[in-house]
């Protein structure tokens, strides 16, 4: 049977072969697109769309902090950021202020640009 959509096709098959670590940063990627996705529709006054996304990278940043592994000190460092990252999230959603939410994505592209770095030395070691 011929494919639907091969997009479609070619992101559900990277996400299915896609190790943990490349999932982690895919989340990263999609946390930073809601969060620009939603700093775009308060430019355009679409408070709905807004609120959706902003919606989405709570979540996305919910998940990173329930999946943290505890028995090590750095994940305390994290939920820090992440839980004051949710908290921006929540401020800016009930706000609709996009300066918030271009705070919540530096500190987003940080922790992606960090990952980033981490994969790099775990794949040369």
């Amino acid at each position: 049977m011929p494919v639907q959509n091969p997009y479609e096709e070619y992101q559900r098959n990277k996400i299915l072969t896609a190790s943990p670590a490349e999932i982690t940063l895919m989340l990263y990627e999609g946390a930073i697109k809601f969060c620009n996705v939603a700093i775009m529709a308060i430019e355009q006054n679409d408070m709905e769309k807004a609120h959706t996304n902003i919606m989405k990278t709570q979540r996305i940043v919910e998940e990173f902090r329930n999946t943290l592994d505890r028995k090590y000190q750095v994940a305390e460092e994290f939920d820090k950021i992440y839980v004051y990252v949710l908290q921006r999230l929540f401020e800016a959603n009930i706000k609709k202020d996009k300066e918030i939410l271009e705070e919540v994505n530096t500190h987003l592209r940080s922790l992606r640009d960090t990952w980033k770095e981490v994969m790099k030395r775990c794949n040369k070691a």
